[in-house]
C-alpha cells in the first residue's frame, strides 16, 4: 500500500496561513493614501474650506449652527504663512460675505459683510451708513435694537467717518445691533482675507428639543450666498 504523505502535505498547505500582499501592491496602496492626503491638503489651503458659524452676527443671512463652503480661489492664490498674493485674480468688492483671520486673535476666523473697499469714506450717523458722503444701500443690514447710541458711548449706531487704508476693508456683520466688527476694532488687511462665502451645505439648529428632524435645517442646505 502506498503512503499518503504528499497528500498530507498538500493539505497543509492549502490550510495554512495566506500569503502575504506583493509589495507592489502594498507600496500602490501607500501612494494612493499620499496622494488622497495631498490633494485634500491642497483643496484645503487653495480651493475651498469648510466653516461653522458660531455666533448671531450675520442673523438672518447666516444662523448659529449653518456649515459653509468658502471660495479661497476667487480672491487669488496665497502663499502660505506669508499669505502673500502669488496669483491675483479679483479683490473683495463691497457686498461680499468675506471669512478672515480675526485681527485681535488671529487663532480665530471670522465672518462679516464687506462696506467699504480701500479708499472708501465711511461714516454711520443714527445707524445709517454713508460712504464717500452718500447714503449706502443697506440690503441686507438688519436693526433689532431701536436705540441709538451716541458716539462718544460707543460706536455701534454713530462712527465718526474714516477713510479705508489702500489694501484693507472695512466690514460689518448683517446683524448690525449684535456685531463685533470694524466699528470696534478697525480694518481687515486683504492678506488676512481667507475667502468669499459660497455655499451652505449644513445647517443645524440646536435650540430644536422636540424633533431630531427638525434640527436639521433642510430649507437652508444648498443655499449659495450673496
Amino acid at each position: 500500500m502506498k503512503e499518503s504523505k504528499p497528500q498530507n502535505d498538500a493539505a497543509e498547505k492549502a490550510t495554512g496561513p495566506p500569503a502575504a500582499a506583493p509589495p507592489s501592491k502594498i507600496q500602490d496602496v501607500i501612494e494612493i493614501i499620499i496622494i488622497a492626503i495631498l490633494v485634500a491638503v491642497v483643496v484645503r489651503t487653495f480651493v475651498v474650506q469648510a466653516y461653522k458659524i458660531p455666533s448671531r452676527s450675520m442673523v438672518p443671512t447666516l444662523l448659529v449652527g449653518d456649515h459653509l463652503l468658502v471660495n479661497k480661489f476667487i480672491y487669488g492664490i496665497k502663499v502660505p504663512l506669508l499669505r502673500n498674493v502669488l496669483i491675483p485674480i479679483t479683490d473683495p468688492q463691497r457686498g461680499d460675505i468675506v471669512v478672515f483671520i480675526y485681527p485681535k486673535d488671529r487663532t480665530k476666523d471670522y465672518v462679516k459683510r464687506v462696506i467699504g473697499v480701500g479708499g472708501d469714506k465711511i461714516e454711520i450717523k443714527n445707524k445709517s451708513i454713508f460712504i464717500n458722503d452718500r447714503p449706502y444701500r443697506d440690503s441686507f443690514g438688519v436693526y433689532s435694537d431701536r436705540t441709538v447710541i451716541p458716539a462718544f458711548v460707543q460706536p455701534r449706531d454713530n462712527f465718526a467717518p474714516v477713510v479705508v487704508p489702500p489694501g484693507h476693508l472695512f466690514v460689518m456683520g448683517d446683524n448690525r445691533d449684535e456685531s463685533a466688527d470694524s466699528r470696534f476694532w478697525g480694518f481687515v488687511d486683504l492678506k488676512d482675507v481667507e475667502g468669499k462665502a459660497w455655499l451652505l451645505y449644513w445647517s443645524w439648529n440646536s435650540d430644536e428639543q422636540e424633533n431630531l428632524l427638525k434640527k436639521v435645517r433642510w430649507d437652508r442646505l444648498g443655499t449659495l450666498l450673496h
